[in-house]
């Protein structure tokens, strides 16, 4: 895919470094990079219309604000035809951060987070299992997150 939008080191230097660090000004990212920080918005902005940046978010240790237990469910579908009305019902519940499509042994795989066992079994009793098209789950509980990263884009050091 990088390969019909046309970037180049430049453009990686950016999205690696924004991705350690969001809150760096244009003007030290362009001296680090030894460009202007006139360069670093232009390239930004290219990279937002283009899809590849997506606005920016703050990172908040949800446990110290009281969300207490993270789940990962596995959900089977009656048939795959019903994917995207199944998507549709599942973006209306909040406790769901993540979703993807998946091979294996299930359809979709969620993860959601939930402010103690209570909500869980309440999103996992009264929400998912009353959407049209889900024949069945199964839940997964995170005991710890050992680590959350980005991907790497490109070597910093080449």
């Amino acid at each position: 895919m990088s390969g019909k939008l046309n970037l180049d080191k430049l453009d990686y230097q950016i999205i690696q470094h924004m991705m350690e660090d969001a809150e760096i000004s244009y003007a030290d990212l362009g001296k680090k990079l030894f460009v202007s920080g006139g360069t670093i918005h232009v390239r930004i902005k290219k990279l937002q219309e283009l899809g590849v940046v997506k606005g920016n978010r703050l990172a908040v240790d949800i446990k110290l604000i009281g969300y207490d237990v993270t789940a990962f469910v596995g959900i089977y579908l009656e048939k795959s035809s019903l994917y995207d009305s199944v998507v549709e019902d599942l973006k209306k519940i909040p406790q769901i951060v993540r979703l993807n499509y998946t091979t294996g042994n299930y359809s979709m795989f969620v993860e959601l987070c939930c402010k103690d066992i209570a909500e869980l079994k309440k999103v996992l009793h009264d929400e998912l299992q009353s959407i049209k098209g889900i024949e069945r789950t199964e839940t997964l509980i995170s005991l710890d997150e050992s680590f959350n990263r980005n991907v790497q884009v490109i070597d910093l050091n080449d």
